[in-house]
């Protein structure tokens, strides 16, 4: 089995009674580097208590814990990082409320974004959707070809997303993406529990 931590998992847009537990469950795999809160309709208080219980999970198992949007909360949270869309805040102002911490940016099917992120110096770069998705609306379609150019280009970590799941997962990874942004995949799955939905990812 690939030991390797290759999962960038996502919240589901709502947070269920026993979304810890099955959280904690997920995360003692071993497989995921990444988790991100990203709740759209969430007060900023409760995003503030959820993120917390979140934040020691994450601690717990080794996860580097970040946040959808929004660098200040990211800075309340004290999270990891926050991943940022292109109608978020810019890199540069975001980079001035958290500092150092990890900054992702979303560059849809555009070399254009990835190249512009990339001089701005984030921490990855994410492209999707690969596959329809029921979680987001998919505006933006990627594929393969857009994995090799970038690689070309840099070495900056890419993170794939967009109707991932374990049928078609490899096919990412063996083209060039680093992670895989998972979110429906696992929270919404009709067949597997969360922890069997991850186990299926080897």
């Amino acid at each position: 089995m690939n030991k390797k931590k290759f999962i960038y998992l996502i919240s589901p847009n709502k947070i269920y009674k026993k979304f810890f537990k099955d959280l904690q469950k997920v995360l003692e795999t071993g497989k995921i580097s990444f988790f991100q809160l990203r709740l759209k309709k969430y007060s900023f208080k409760n995003k503030i208590l959820i993120g917390k219980k979140i934040k020691n999970i994450c601690k717990k198992n080794k996860v580097k814990f970040l946040i959808n949007d929004d660098p200040i909360l990211t800075l309340r949270l004290g999270a990891d990082g926050c991943h940022l869309g292109q109608k978020d805040m810019n890199i540069k102002e975001a980079r001035k409320i958290i500092g150092k911490q990890i900054i992702g940016i979303t560059c849809h099917n555009s070399i254009n974004f990835a190249k512009k992120a990339i001089k701005a110096k984030v921490s990855y770069l994410a492209f999707g959707a690969f596959y329809s998705s029921k979680t987001k609306k998919t505006n933006h379609v990627a594929n393969i070809k857009i994995l090799k150019k970038i690689k070309k280009i840099t070495k900056t970590p890419i993170v794939a997303i967009g109707g991932i799941n374990s049928e078609n997962y490899k096919n990412l990874l063996l083209n060039n993406a680093n992670f895989l942004a998972i979110s429906g995949y696992v929270w919404s799955n009709k067949k597997y529990k969360p922890l069997e939905a991850i186990e299926r990812l080897k």
